[in-house]
């Protein structure tokens, strides 16, 4: 049998980037919706082709997938910033990020990726920190990165930009905005020497400004690849906390600095440590509280999606599906279990219902009827 084309190969590969990426960029299609699709139908191809037949079993408007020429831009910007995309399913894609339920299908990266086999944890806080809270996530994140850990924060101003500095290039930065959009400003400097000597992270299309509902799906990010999460400083009520919770419900090490009760800023990790996350003081504390994590986690190669077996829903399990739904979040568990309906059943009707435009997902495999 004849070796295949080198150039018949790459075109088929730049064809199949350019079909996962407009199925991610197409609307209703989020990280969730992604997996079953690709797991349902096999390709991207295939997918986008499904599409207008699965809206119409939802019982909702036909979803128009993404433009090509809008995707045929971006793939050429990516490639002009010296930057390359990462998909669920890639042996790139760092395996810790991808056991998240709603890792991202796609992420676009500058630099280079660290070994997945080392400690990484994610530092995090306030962005008008302290001059002490700044000064101590800078030394702590040197400490960490001297012991060969990988230091993940957001690029903020505060604690995230100290802690960056201070793991100089043992570092990964995950940003709210499209790769080549500098937030804040004054990091600009900061995030292109990220960019070049250790690792920039995005999730959103190139271009995108950073909005306040982008944050939130950064910060999953960064408490997704670390194995662990330490707050430094942070608010009550803080961007800091939401990263905190999302790494314990992850399964994730949630661990605080504590402070001075006198202090607004001390508040959420006393808050933290109060409800039981681990008390930190330096880097040793940090690395024997992540080192019991079972190494093979991240180690182990992550494989390609495996197509199931077709499990199209009749009109009476779609119907019984949908009157189990309302506008309150239900864990999809406890509407398989109520059902009666076999699992691959029933997320066949959630899948419809999602590209129809009347489901939404909620953290913890959950979802609702939207309206």
């Amino acid at each position: 049998m004849a070796d295949a084309d080198p150039e018949q190969v790459s075109a088929a590969a730049a064809d199949d980037v350019a079909d996962r990426l407009r199925l991610i960029r197409t609307a209703g299609v989020g990280p969730v919706t992604y997996r079953q699709l690709l797991r349902r139908f096999g390709t991207a191809r295939a997918a986008i082709e499904a599409l207008p037949e699965l809206a119409r079993r939802g019982g909702g408007r036909v979803r128009t997938p993404a433009d090509p020429r809008v995707i045929e831009r971006e793939v050429a910007q990516v490639a002009r910033l010296d930057a390359r995309h990462i998909f669920q399913g890639d042996r790139d894609y760092p395996p810790l990020l991808a056991t998240l339920a709603d890792a991202p299908a796609v992420l676009t990266v500058r630099g280079c990726i660290p070994d997945p086999a080392a400690p990484s944890i994610a530092i995090v806080g306030a962005r008008n920190a302290s001059a002490a809270a700044c000064r101590f996530a800078r030394g702590l994140a040197h400490d960490l990165a001297s012991e060969g850990a990988v230091v993940v924060s957001g690029l903020a101003r505060g604690i995230d930009t100290a802690a960056h500095v201070g793991a100089g290039p043992a570092t990964v930065a995950v940003i709210a905005g499209g790769i080549d959009v500098a937030y804040p400003p004054e990091n600009a400097a900061l995030q292109e020497r990220i960019a070049a000597e250790a690792l920039l992270v995005a999730e959103m299309p190139v271009g995108t400004e950073p909005r306040a509902r982008h944050f939130p799906h950064r910060n999953r990010i960064i408490a997704g690849w670390a194995h662990g999460t330490m707050v430094v400083e942070a608010a009550p009520k803080s961007g800091s906390l939401i990263t905190a919770r999302l790494a314990g419900e992850a399964g994730r090490d949630v661990m605080a600095v504590p402070g001075s009760p006198l202090d607004p800023r001390a508040q959420g990790c006393n808050l933290l440590i109060r409800d039981g996350a681990t008390l930190i003081q330096n880097a040793q504390d940090v690395l024997e509280q992540i080192r019991p994590f079972d190494p093979r986690v991240v180690r182990a190669p992550v494989l390609p999606f495996e197509v199931q077996p077709p499990a199209d829903a009749d009109d009476q399990a779609r119907r019984g599906v949908v009157a189990l739904l309302g506008p309150v979040a239900t864990p999809v568990d406890e509407v398989i279990r109520q059902s009666g309906v076999p699992a691959a059943v029933v997320q066949m009707v959630l899948l419809e219902l999602e590209i129809a435009g009347r489901l939404e997902r909620h953290a913890g495999g959950r979802v609702s009827l939207v309206g």
